[in-house]
């Protein structure tokens, strides 16, 4: 190595991305949440602001095709290989796959992190495996020959087999299952909305953005959100196109009531729903009652930071029957895998498990056998899941319906607003929106009614 004795010259963008990869993936830390704060705390220029959120997003994304590629290269066993090693490599290979960065470039820059951050020698090896990734010709031709269609796609757009054997179960369809994991893999720019009485989403585009369809008060933001004013005041908010379309149907249930009703949204946190509706009910319906409870107690205090905290009331959903007290109208966004926010949770594919699954499952029941306890006659409960997979929408309701022969699907399709398409309603009546095919999280709905 040319640099050796040299102090280390770490590009401090790259430097950024390698906190964030060892505190996502070796403590915990959520990858939305975590970059914004380590800018924050940067003095990055704009420009590698936008260099530090692509490669550390992609890499976490990626990081199963790029560890493929690692265990090509190395002469022990992958698991035995230090992790800091295995961030750095990670961060290397996608700039020289992944990103438009010059091969020379993305392994010495990647180099002087090693340096900088773990030492000369784990630099040195370091150095000697990313310019054989570099110069491996046929990895994604290997990859391409895979005959199993499952493992050849797992192994393409970095999806644990798993996952991807969920997304053919519900769409059928190969092809549709991969434009769904390339979608998975795109960059996205931030959904913003406008709360109702609070912002408007004419002022979140004065400082940069466009209208986002299918919403009413939404925005396709043009930079970070904490950027806008509206955002930093907390009277406007970021959530998905896809959540803001489930806010809006749920609100549109009502439309046709002229008397008050008391609304409920069961499991709040952190309060994007929960802030949309209720400041829309505000506006729209003002004698109307509305509860936001969340289980989590640090959750329920980032709810009571967007809407006033004496609607807020923290228990665990299972428990809220005993509070002897019944709603007009329900929502359930219940506990999840997640499999339908995969673009923007990077890391969230790599940290859900079959047996997360079977669990989630279980607490979706409870949750709605405690929900429909709380429904008051010719309510309507919406189930809500930020999932496609069978066992946590379709089946859920089909079960649920099963149990209780006094319930029905309540179509979804009547409450749509002007302008979305008919194809994001299922045969069952129920919404499931789709990455590929609709720029949003793949959202399920359905409401139940009795």
């Amino acid at each position: 190595m040319a640099n050796v004795g040299k102090k280390p010259m770490a590009e401090p963008a790259r430097l950024l991305v390698f906190q964030l990869l060892t505190q996502v993936n070796r403590q915990g830390a959520y990858a939305n949440l975590r970059l914004p704060e380590l800018l924050a705390q940067s003095t990055l220029a704009e420009r590698d602001r936008a260099f530090a959120t692509e490669l550390g997003y992609g890499t976490l994304r990626m990081q199963g095709k790029h560890d493929a590629l690692i265990k090509r290269h190395i002469d022990r066993p992958f698991e035995e290989v230090d992790p800091g090693i295995i961030d750095i490599l990670r961060m290397g290979i996608h700039q020289v796959k992944e990103m438009r960065v010059p091969d020379h470039a993305a392994v010495s820059e990647t180099v002087e992190v090693a340096r900088a951050t773990i030492g000369e020698s784990r630099a040195s090896f370091v150095n000697a495996i990313l310019r054989k990734a570099t110069s491996d010709s046929t990895f994604e031709s290997d990859l391409a020959s895979i005959s199993d269609e499952k493992k050849r796609l797992a192994s393409i757009y970095s999806h644990p087999e798993w996952e991807v054997a969920a997304f053919y179960d519900q769409l059928r369809d190969w092809q549709r299952v991969e434009d769904l994991l390339a979608a998975n893999n795109r960059p996205v720019k931030p959904h913003l909305i406008a709360w109702s009485g609070r912002s408007t989403k004419e002022e979140l585009m004065e400082e940069g953005g466009e209208v986002l369809d299918w919403t009413e008060r939404g925005v396709l933001s043009a930079k970070m959100p904490g950027l806008y004013k509206a955002v930093r005041e907390r009277r406007a908010g970021v959530q998905d196109r896809g959540s803001q379309l489930v806010s809006k149907i749920f609100l549109n249930t009502a439309k046709d009531s002229i008397v008050p009703l008391t609304w409920l949204d069961m499991c709040a946190g952190p309060g994007g729903k929960a802030s949309a509706i209720f400041s829309e009910l505000l506006q729209t319906r003002p004698g109307d009652q509305f509860t936001a409870n969340e289980p989590s107690e640090h959750r329920a205090k980032l709810v009571a930071q967007v809407i006033p905290h004496e609607h807020v009331i923290s228990y665990p959903g299972q428990d809220l029957p005993s509070l002897g007290i019944t709603y007009d109208r329900i929502i359930i966004d219940a506990p999840c895998t997640g499999l339908g926010a995969l673009r923007r949770r990077p890391e969230a594919r790599w940290r859900r498990t079959p047996q997360d699954l079977k669990e989630l499952v279980h607490t979706q029941k409870e949750l709605l056998t405690a929900g429909l306890q709380l429904l008051r006659p010719g309510g309507v409960l919406a189930y809500v899941t930020c999932s496609p997979h069978l066992l946590e929408t379709k089946a859920q309701i089909l079960e649920v319906l099963h149990r209780n022969p006094d319930l029905h699907l309540l179509g979804v399709e009547d409450f749509l607003p002007a302008g979305v398409p008919h194809r994001v309603i299922t045969e069952q009546g129920a919404l499931q929106l789709w990455t590929d095919t609709d720029d949003s999280d793949s959202m399920f709905m359905a409401f139940l009614t009795r």
